[in-house]
């Protein structure tokens, strides 16, 4: 089955774009949701007079995703955490608390684009690759320091 994405899915394409997909993915999943239309004559002769648009609109999501990786980039993130001995963690930080601290700094980002293979158990500076999309990543210097004493 031949559709037309309408919005860019990760996993087949980006907007506009004619893809090949299994006809029950297609009529259940895609179509319902208005996520991509069949390729019909109708709908592909739409899509050409909609394509200087639909370009004009990835441009600038492009470029709004490229500022967000340089402000990502140039942010360094200072996290307080208890220590014991060794430079351990009293638990771990997690990528809701790098996503709670960059929107302390002025930086939204959900906590499911922090790519962080597994929980920071120790003190020191960690960089964390964040995916932000349109194929664009950067990264987080994360640095976790002792908790003073009260």
């Amino acid at each position: 089955m031949e559709l037309i994405l309408k919005h860019t899915i990760d996993t087949l394409g980006e907007e506009g774009d004619v893809v090949k997909v299994k006809g029950g993915y297609g009529r259940n999943f895609l179509i319902p949701r208005r996520l991509a239309v069949p390729a019909t004559k109708a709908n592909l002769t739409n899509l050409e007079k909609e394509k200087a648009a639909i370009v004009a609109r990835k441009k600038s999501q492009r470029d709004e995703a490229e500022t967000l990786a340089k402000k990502i980039t140039e942010a360094k993130v200072v996290i307080n955490h208890r220590s014991g001995d060794d430079n351990k963690l009293y638990g771990s930080v997690t990528s809701t608390d790098i996503a709670e601290k960059l929107a302390a700094l002025g930086i939204e980002l959900d906590k499911k684009k922090i790519m962080l293979a597994e929980p920071i158990k120790t003190l020191g500076v960690t960089m964390v690759p964040v995916k932000i999309g349109f194929q664009i990543s950067a990264e987080i210097t994360v640095e976790i320091l002792p908790l003073a004493a009260e």
